[in-house]
């Protein structure tokens, strides 16, 4: 579960790492994403959730997280954007990664 402090940071445009864990039959490992928050929804209530974007082996890859979740174990801010003006980023997915640096002054 997350802390308020960290859901407060959770903004759009901020580089993270989630780790999450992964069940896979008995055994439960960590697993890293890293990458973009795009999009913020609904607040904090019981169904919140934020979008993160990022590349794997050179395909962009979109995930979405509940914030209540107990399968988040903990979230690493990466780096804060200098300047966002809007609240949902989804035009980063039709541009570069150099135009997203250009824009946010962070890269994915």
């Amino acid at each position: 579960m997350l802390n308020e402090e960290t859901i407060k940071q959770l903004t759009p445009g901020t580089k993270i790492k989630v780790w999450e864990l992964i069940k896979e039959g008995e055994k439960t490992r960590r697993t890293p994403f890293e990458g973009i928050i795009i999009a913020r929804k609904h607040g904090r209530e019981a169904g919140a959730t934020f979008t993160v974007r990022g590349i794997i082996q050179e395909v962009g890859v979109e995930k979405v997280y509940p914030l209540k979740t107990p399968l988040i174990e903990k979230i690493e801010i990466l780096a804060k954007p200098k300047r966002v003006r809007r609240s949902k980023l989804y035009y980063i997915r039709n541009i570069s990664g150099k135009r997203i640096r250009e824009k946010l002054g962070v890269s994915l």
